[in-house]
């Protein structure tokens, strides 16, 4: 870029309305601004069901709701948006509607990646890079966006984790859920589906996993939506430190439960970035595939491992071969 832009005294728009682990993995860069530019003003345009996950990151100043704004005529979410007085708008996570809405809205700077047909038409900075047949991290690609503000490389593994650690909490756990936690025992928390996003162990492996894991003295809990839980809950396990709670949390109060617990099992999804920001002994199960392998997904905490099956060629039911005894292994090492 031949000038760098200063956003101190500005009002600067992240927009990632896709799901709960990708807007995870796009708070370090939210932290990134706010520390070299303090003085701006920092929004976040994402859903309503990942509003608890930004809720906890301090570093956002104000939040806004795209679900919200669809619902209004085109012209009123015009005028909706450029009541913001944004004066720059990042499009980490490309929307065609999103990005027409802000060129209408007349915001002076749109930030967004040159391999999107339409940003051609929408944004004024066009950054030329590709995410699919990367090497890098999502969390350390999101900074790509964040070159023409003077950002001049891609920041490493450690420091992306370090800026993570800026996730707290912010809401209390309060009855009935605080009492499932009344035990000395470690707390595990299983957590077998991802509602498609990603490639899932097979559940009699999370059986096993939860028999073994008891049998050491553990607590475990299934977890997952109602929905999900629906799909194994009659093959879990009837024991008395082995309990569904699927379907019974809100966001926030699962971010609150994995907070009180020492570790989780899962595979790429939202709740593994959920615990390994919050430092709990997190271990993540993937396929070593593009773009799906932990090179590019992998949980970012100093209590994580992420454990992939390694055969010659590989498939997509390479995950089915990662053993039990290597999970219980690298939980119990963390």
């Amino acid at each position: 870029m031949s000038k760098t832009i200063d956003l101190n005294d500005k009002t600067v728009v992240i927009s990632r309305t896709d799901s709960i682990g990708d807007v995870m993995l796009t708070l370090p860069m939210c932290a990134w601004i706010k520390e070299n530019f303090p003085s701006c003003k920092l929004i976040f345009l994402g859903r309503n069901y990942t509003r608890p996950i930004i809720e906890c990151f301090p570093m956002v100043d104000e939040i806004h709701s795209y679900d919200e704004l669809e619902l209004m005529p085109v012209q009123a979410r015009v005028v909706e948006l450029t009541s913001w007085e944004a004066d720059v708008f990042i499009h980490v996570f490309p929307h065609k509607e999103i990005a027409k809405l802000v060129k209408k809205a007349k915001i002076t700077t749109r930030v967004g990646t040159s391999h999107r047909s339409f940003h051609l038409l929408t944004c004024n900075l066009r950054l030329n890079f590709t995410r699919k047949k990367a090497d890098e991290h999502e969390a350390q690609l999101n900074f790509e966006l964040l070159k023409p503000f003077g950002l001049e490389s891609l920041p490493s593994l450690h420091v992306v984790k370090q800026k993570m650690r800026r996730f707290q909490v912010r809401h209390k756990l309060e009855e009935p859920q605080n009492s499932l936690l009344a035990s000395n025992k470690k707390k595990i928390l299983l957590h077998p589906k991802s509602q498609g996003s990603a490639v899932e162990w097979p559940i009699e492996n999370y059986v096993s996993l939860a028999l073994q894991l008891v049998e050491l003295g553990h607590k475990v809990f299934f977890t997952g939506t109602e929905i999900e839980g629906k799909s194994f809950k009659e093959v879990i396990p009837k024991h008395e430190d082995i309990i569904d709670v699927t379907g019974r949390f809100t966001l926030r109060e699962f971010i609150a439960f994995i907070d009180n617990v020492d570790g989780l099992v899962a595979c790429s999804t939202g709740p593994l970035h959920i615990a390994a920001a919050l430092n709990k002994r997190a271990v993540g199960l993937y396929i070593n595939k593009r773009p799906m392998h932990p090179g590019r997904w992998g949980a970012l905490g100093k209590n994580t491992t992420n454990l992939f099956a390694e055969t010659k060629e590989p498939k997509e039911t390479d995950i089915s071969l990662i053993e039990v005894e290597e999970v219980i292994e690298k939980l119990l090492a963390l």
